[in-house]
Parts: C-alpha cells; structure tokens; sequence
C-alpha cells in the first residue's frame, strides 16, 4: 500500500516537473521579477507616469501655456479670482477682486489694481455666474508667467516620457545591429564596427548630445535624434559580447549546417536569445535619455517654450531658489525627473535579477 502512494506521489511529482519546464523564460523572469518588491514598486510608479501622461488633456486643471501675469509666481494652494470671456482661441481669464453688481448687460466689478469697471454680458461665457465667474485653485502655484505649475507638471510628463522611448528605440536599434554584425562577422568587420564605438565612447555624452543638437537644431525631433544618436554605443558593445559567445553553440552550427544564410541566423536564431540584456540595457538607457532631454532643456537646446517640459521648468525656477523664495518652482520638476528617473532604475535592477539564470529557483 505504501508502495503504491509512493508510485502515485511520485507520477505526480514528474507530471509537475513536466508542467514547470514546460513554461517559457519569460514566464520565469516575470515570476521572479513580481517577487522584487521594489522593481514592482517602481513598474507601478512608472505605469501610473504613462497614464498621467495619455490622460494630460483630462487631469490638467488648465491649459499649460495660458497665462495670467497678474498671478504670477504665486504660492501653493493660491487661489484666484476671474471672469471668464470668450475669445478666439476659447476662453479668457480677467483677474478681478470682487463683483460689485451683476446687471442684465453687465457685470460691475473691481479690478486687480482696485479699480471699477465694467464688462458687458456679452463679451462674457454664456450661461450662469458659475460659468463665467470662477474662483480657480492654482494646487502648486504658478510660475513667472502666470502659469499653473501642476498643469505645466502633467504636459511635461509627456514630453520626458516619450523623448525617453523614442530615443532609446533609436538607441537600441543602432546598437543591436553594429553589435550583431560585429559579433557575427568577427574579423575585418569587427575591427571598423569596434572602432567607430571607441570613437564615439570617447566623447562625454552630453557634451555629443549638444554638440548634435547645435547641428541639428532646437526642438522636439531634434532632441530624440540628439539622444538616441548617442546612446547606442554601451547597447552595442553588449549585443557583440552575447553573439561572440552564441554563434558558437551547437544549435547554431546547425543552422549553418542546414545552409541558413546569415541574416536568418542572426536576426531569428542568436538575436532572440540576447533579448534579456539588451531589454535590462535599454531600461538603463531610458533614464539616462530622460536626465539628458531634462539637460538640454533647461540649457535651452531641447524642447522650446512654452512646451511644457521639465528641464525648461527647471531653468524657469532655479533662479528664485537664489532668491530665497517660491523654492517650488523648481523643487516640483526636479522631483518629477527623480521620481521617474527611480522608478526606471528601479525597474532596470529588477529586470538584471529577473533575467539571470542564476537567481532560477
């Protein structure tokens, strides 16, 4: 009897041997990755950035370029006092320190500066005194232009965000295939590919990215091609020391023996199984792309105002710290670029242990 329980526990044990290596690579690197809570901390942190970023449109209180210089530089929680007036381009705020009569045409009203004066109904939203009498709430203040920082904050997202990916998809593309082909091809081929690398690895990084933005100009496109231009090289090096070790392994001696040509064995036998490092590598590079794009904006070589980006908000505000006064406008950038350049880091740490063989259990 205890023979056959032992028989039993036994086929139950190799059936469940066979169910776990049946399972894929990516199904255990996910599994030990949702162990580290720290990586999975920073992947929540960093979705959450995405949506604000997709969402700007509908979380932003106001648009970020409006301005309202009579409320510039104001403290947090600020809030103001307005009439809202139709204009060309939507609506218009009218600072103002209190109504002092509403008439059937017009509306009596204080003025910023403590005068009275008078607006016609008619230059006025439509509808009720809620529509056109508000009283908004500025949650972070504005900047020297009147503008809300927590709204300016939300639009930002979106520019270090996507700067980010598209330059390190520029990134990641050189370099998979200068290293490909050099740890491919050894030889003649190598040698050039290895010596463009030193070349551009020789340069300090940012002062290249400047240098290429000069060259290329001001601006957003401009700025993913500066970046991604340059942070190709370590991607590179990296893919040419995996395909140095893989070309050599059995299965692709068998490809060769088979008479594959080689873009089919670099691009769907050996590529495939360097995947791990290049995706730690690339989320690596996204936060040194987002510290960059972050760089060049507040040197005014990036994204031109009045985009909202962080940098730029940064450049805007660094100044009243000097000042001793209104330290948030530029406290509340630099935390956006921490908090995300974190989150990635984060992210970047828990993908390495995820994907080495060495932490399978």
């Amino acid at each position: 009897m205890q023979e056959n329980e032992f028989f039993v526990d036994k086929d139950k044990f190799t059936e469940a041997e066979k169910s776990r290596a049946s399972h894929s690579l990516w199904y255990y690197s996910w599994i030990r990755f949702k162990r580290n809570k720290l990586a999975m901390a920073g992947l929540i942190i960093l979705v959450l950035l995405v949506l604000i970023a997709v969402l700007a449109g509908f979380l932003a209180p106001f648009d970020p370029v409006d301005q309202t210089l009579e409320y510039a530089t104001k403290q947090s929680g600020f809030r103001g006092n307005v009439l809202v007036k139709t204009a060309l381009n939507g609506k218009d705020f009218i600072p103002i320190l209190k109504i002092i009569s509403v008439k059937a045409d017009s509306v009596l009203y204080t003025d910023y500066s403590g005068s009275e004066s008078s607006i016609a109904r008619s230059e006025l939203v439509s509808g009720n005194e809620s529509d056109w009498h508000m009283e908004p709430q500025y949650v972070l203040g504005t900047d020297r232009y009147g503008r809300d920082i927590l709204s300016r904050l939300i639009y930002g997202s979106r520019i270090s965000l996507s700067v980010g990916v598209i330059s390190e998809s520029i990134a990641i593309f050189i370099g998979v295939i200068l290293g490909a082909f050099a740890g491919f091809f050894r030889g003649k081929t190598d040698a050039v590919i290895m010596w463009f690398i030193n070349v551009i690895w020789a340069f300090p990084s940012i002062l290249f990215i400047i240098a290429l933005s000069v060259v290329l100009g001001k601006g957003f496109w401009q700025s993913f091609v500066a970046i991604g231009l340059t942070g190709w090289v370590e991607i590179a090096r990296i893919v040419r020391g995996q395909f140095f070790s893989l070309r050599e392994t059995e299965y692709v001696e068998a490809t060769r023996a088979l008479g594959y040509k080689a873009p089919r064995i670099i691009f769907k036998h050996i590529l495939p199984n360097t995947i791990g490092p290049i995706i730690v590598t690339g989320t690596a590079g996204l936060a040194t792309a987002i510290i960059f794009e972050a760089s060049l904006s507040f040197l005014g070589l990036g994204v031109q105002p009045p985009t909202a980006s962080w940098g730029q908000m940064v450049f805007d505000g660094y100044k009243y710290i000097v000042a001793g006064a209104n330290y948030g406008l530029a406290i509340y950038p630099s935390l956006a670029i921490m908090i995300t350049v974190f989150a990635v880091n984060l992210i970047g740490d828990g993908l390495r242990d995820a994907f080495d063989p060495k932490m399978r259990r």
